[in-house]
């Protein structure tokens, strides 16, 4: 069972990689996370605020990761154009905008007050 499972995390491991490797908004996005991290860490937050940025960035790398994985899908099951997977594409790139956009909402709500106080002293 224990052996199981940590085949489990293997492939899991393996899907993260992929996406690293082949997805530039994916590398974007960890970037971006590493970025805001940063400047998280000289501001005084609460361990609450660190929990919403964290849950944040995962909701936003693990919606990449999902459109990374419908596309791979839709690529192989039609491989030439076709509404139908060009639908189901935009949806799942339509879903990583959404997580983004809240998320830059969400980093502005956190991190803005406490940057713009230290920015006007």
């Amino acid at each position: 069972m224990l052996a199981k499972f940590i085949r489990s995390l293997g492939y899991a491991w393996s899907g993260i990689r992929f996406g690293i490797r082949t997805q530039r908004h994916v590398r974007f996005h960890l970037l971006t996370a590493s970025v805001v991290s940063i400047l998280a860490s000289f501001l005084s937050l609460t361990r609450m605020e660190w929990a919403v940025l964290l849950l944040t960035f995962a909701l936003v790398i693990a919606a990449e990761l999902v459109n990374t994985a419908i596309e791979q899908a839709v690529d192989l099951a039609s491989p030439g154009l076709h509404p139908v997977a060009k639908a189901a594409k935009d949806a799942a790139a339509g879903a990583v905008l959404v997580t983004a956009v809240a998320a830059v909402i969400i980093g502005l709500l956190i991190i803005g007050p406490p940057l713009w106080h230290i920015l006007m002293k």
